[in-house]
């Protein structure tokens, strides 16, 4: 259970001395307890962005124990470095909302894990292009909105519906928005809405197998590895930065059917992870990249 006087800070700038001295020094001068301090300088290299990322987690004492107090305290060390720099309270549990379509198995998931605690979270809703999961919404006592989206809708007709997901987003104050294996292409306007704030998931055979049904189409062509990818959502489909992947091993003896449930229960763990790593605010990103603090 995080305790009140807990905080995260994260931060990233250009590369210089006296980065980790200036921050750590700060805190122990105000009185902060360090708990966990990790740092990672993208200095090497030819795709070196040449920034410094750190996050910091550590307890304050009672007169500093909230996030408006800690930013006017890091004011002096953030302008000094030309900090991106971010307090987040540990006790206060980010708001999620889940959005699928009709396989359930990620969505299934994260509410399993989050009914026995494994993910601390809030989830505020689900959203879907169709009424399969009210039900299962339902038992856990999440609202649950239908949203549909008929065969052959125009563009107009979808970016209305997402204008209802980005009304729903303001008014529960949702953190993070989950693409639970939401099978439907978003437009630029939604992407960047949600930028850095949506997370998605998918198999790892692209571009190789593409469209309905992937699994059956790497069982006929005999793939070993099969995996899957968690990303942040944007405009360039099934391209943003990588927060996760994984892998397992299959062969001949698997059906299309078999290798169909192993690559479920990787996206599920994938996922998982992602949006763990992301609520605990271990993901900052880094260009086309991202750095995960594990």
């Amino acid at each position: 259970m995080a305790r009140p006087e807990e905080f995260i800070l994260t931060l990233s700038c250009r590369d210089q001395t006296g980065i980790v001295y200036s921050v750590s020094g700060l805190l122990f001068q105000a009185g902060c307890n360090i708990i966990d301090s990790q740092q990672f300088g993208d200095v090497e290299g030819e795709d070196a962005t040449g920034l410094f990322f750190m996050r910091v987690h550590f307890a304050a004492p009672a007169h500093l124990a909230d996030v408006p107090t800690l930013e006017k305290l890091f004011a002096h060390v953030r302008g000094q470095f030309q900090m991106d720099a971010h307090f987040h309270a540990v006790a206060q549990r980010p708001r999620l909302l889940l959005m699928v379509s009709q396989h359930g198995h990620c969505l299934n998931d994260l509410l399993f894990r989050t009914r026995t605690g494994q993910l601390d979270v809030d989830i505020r809703a689900i959203v879907s292009n169709h009424p399969t999961y009210a039900a299962l919404a339902d038992s856990y006592g999440i609202a649950f909105h239908h949203l549909p989206l008929p065969p052959g809708s125009d563009a107009a007709a979808k970016r209305a519906q997402e204008r209802e997901v980005e009304a729903l987003v303001a008014r529960e104050g949702v953190d993070l928005v989950v693409l639970a294996r939401y099978m439907q292409i978003l437009s630029g306007e939604f992407c960047e809405a949600l930028r850095g704030r949506a997370i998605n998931i998918h198999h790892s055979f692209l571009p190789s197998f593409k469209g309905a049904k992937p699994y059956a189409q790497a069982h006929a062509r005999g793939v070993k590895l099969i995996g899957a990818t968690a990303h942040y959502v944007t405009a360039d489909l099934d391209e943003g930065p990588i927060i996760e992947q994984d892998v397992e091993r299959v062969d001949h003896s698997l059906s299309a059917e078999a290798m169909t449930a192993v690559g479920r229960d990787v996206e599920c763990v994938v996922l998982a992870r992602a949006v763990r790593w992301h609520v605990e605010h271990r993901v900052l990103m880094n260009g086309h990249k991202t750095v995960v603090f594990r």
